[in-house]
């Protein structure tokens, strides 16, 4: 069986007009790239679908499972300064194979590059990650490090979370709930943690503080939140990336939201990591 043949079972899904576009883009990728970086890229799931949810007792809505899940991952990376003394053809063919592996990626998960260069001392850039399957983002780093590019990385910070049904919102979709819409300029990404105390109070009086909570978001329409869950498979509780055109509105955000009776149960919601959107080929380049 020959190469093409193989990335095509590997991509097999129901839809074969999504199979023909992802087989014609997997045919302009250069061989010596495609051969090691989609071995073992395994299938993802159909788009997620709401989840519907009690809002009366929260046991009911996690009893229902989770079966449209997808794991999040924002992974932090710093450069090695080494890298500035790499002659430019040598840039430039690292550069070619490690865009090339992200445009197979993004055939069967989601990934978005963001640039955090000059806003944070530990980082240079972060790759947040969507995909159905874990493995898909075990793979996907495996193959970072395989690349050129990948030899200069260390990975600063990484969060890990899952998508679920709010137990407190039900109407109202997040952020990467709204497939068709595209990313803002910024996203601010950042672990959130509250206290124990918290989850020992009755529900419905938890609910009646998350209602003012969630009305304060409300005023920011401009705003898009992507809240993910993390009990079990991180440290934090949650994850939260803010979406936005306007840091200043977000900054007011957050002033508001300290208000609120909500924010007496938050343990932690640092470091908050502002990062800007931007295509691969430009971080690379802002390396140096």
């Amino acid at each position: 069986m020959d190469h093409i043949e193989k990335v095509n079972d590997i991509y097999k899904s129901d839809d074969p007009k999504k199979d023909n576009d992802n087989l014609n883009n997997v045919k302009n990728i250069n061989n010596d790239v495609n051969s090691d970086s989609l071995k073992n890229i395994t299938e993802e799931s159909a788009d997620s679908t709401s989840l519907k949810s009690n809002s009366n007792e929260s046991d009911d809505n996690r009893n229902k499972g989770n079966t449209s899940e997808k794991f999040f991952s924002f992974t932090f990376y710093k450069v090695d300064p080494k890298w500035r003394w790499l002659n430019e053809i040598g840039k430039d063919e690292s550069s070619t194979e490690f865009l090339e592996l992200l445009k197979v990626a993004n055939t069967k998960m989601k990934v978005r590059t963001y640039s955090t260069i000059g806003l944070r001392h530990d980082s240079e850039f972060m790759i947040w990650s969507i995909s159905s399957s874990l493995e898909n983002i075990q793979v996907l780093t495996t193959k970072i490090y395989s690349t050129i590019l990948g030899k200069y990385l260390e990975p600063t910070c990484t969060f890990l979370s899952l998508t679920r049904k709010s137990i407190y919102l039900n109407q109202v979709k997040l952020g990467f709930e709204n497939e068709s819409d595209p990313p803002l300029k910024y996203v601010i990404v950042y672990p959130f943690i509250k206290s124990r105390e918290w989850y020992l109070l009755p529900f419905e009086k938890r609910k009646q503080m998350m209602n003012e909570h969630i009305k304060v978001g409300r005023k920011y329409p401009e705003i898009r939140l992507n809240t993910t869950y993390s009990f079990g498979v991180g440290d934090q509780d949650f994850m939260l990336a803010f979406e936005t055109d306007d840091l200043s509105m977000f900054q007011n955000l957050i002033m508001d939201l300290r208000e609120t009776e909500v924010s007496r149960y938050i343990i932690k919601d640092t470091p908050m990591i502002p990062c800007v959107l931007r295509d691969m080929n430009e971080i690379i380049k802002s390396l140096g």
